[in-house]
């Protein structure tokens, strides 16, 4: 797959006005290098119990493995998941709890912690979870001689963050983009564009989520309070086969290269 300015390597293209130019993208994830933080969304554990949609290897080994392949790959110190850890508002079930274990022990093997910021479908996480369920997670990095210290903030997108800061980084949207009849998950990434604040919308780590194509979000918006211009937001998608980010111009610009 190509686009129009495809990326060398894991992070993103250089230049002061490219956001989140520091980061490393991977597939259905990201890793922030100032905090050595891997980050997911949206994993929406027992989805595949509760739906008619189900993986070759199961839910769980799907999971667990791409997860200890980032860990792998990344080394990070924490893993974050961006809000819908589990899937069902109700309640969770034996197997959804015995998958968030699973992923932590994925986590503990590596030496990586693993923290759950909350989401709307996770009303019930708490009965299944003996950890912090944070309502955000606040990172700060150091600076250095040139630069201030910069706040990044982790939460799910689906209200506001109560708290202040430089970069947000959620999920709760899903986004997918259609090139030439391919449905592929894709980030969204827009420079100022929340409150004077960069923006990063993941995709959904899960792989039973068809996605939202965003193709038409510049009109039709997208369901999430952070985003007030669709249109404003690039799309990122990461080419796996050639292990590199492809980046596309903003939505409201796309319709015309299609």
């Amino acid at each position: 797959m190509t686009g129009p300015e495809a990326d060398a390597g894991d992070g993103a293209e250089i230049g002061a006005a490219t956001p989140f130019s520091d980061v490393a993208y991977a597939e259905r994830a990201v890793y922030l290098p100032a905090h050595d933080a891997l980050v997911v969304a949206d994993l929406h554990v027992g989805r595949g119990e509760a739906s008619a949609v189900s993986l070759p290897l199961g839910e769980r080994a799907d999971l667990a493995d791409r997860l200890g392949a980032l860990l792998d790959r990344f080394d990070p110190e924490t893993v974050v998941v961006a809000g819908d850890a589990v899937h069902t508002f109700e309640r969770v079930t034996d197997r959804a709890a015995e998958t968030l274990r699973a992923l932590r022990e994925a986590c503990s093997a590596r030496g990586a912690a693993l923290e759950l910021v909350a989401g709307n479908h996770d009303a019930a996480l708490a009965t299944a979870w003996d950890g912090p369920v944070r309502e955000a997670l606040a990172m700060e990095d150091g600076g250095d001689s040139t630069e201030l210290p910069r706040t990044t903030i982790v939460c799910h997108g689906h209200e506001p963050p109560s708290t202040p800061a430089d970069r947000y980084v959620i999920g709760h949207v899903h986004p997918t983009i259609e090139i030439e009849g391919d449905r592929r998950p894709c980030f969204l990434s827009g420079a100022g564009t929340y409150r004077g604040s960069d923006l990063l919308v993941l995709p959904a780590f899960t792989r039973l989520a068809a996605g939202v194509p965003v193709n038409d979000a510049a009109t039709a918006g997208l369901e999430s309070p952070l985003v007030g211009d669709a249109a404003a937001l690039a799309p990122v998608v990461y080419d796996s086969d050639r292990a590199e980010p492809l980046r596309f111009p903003p939505l409201g610009e796309f319709d015309r290269l299609l």
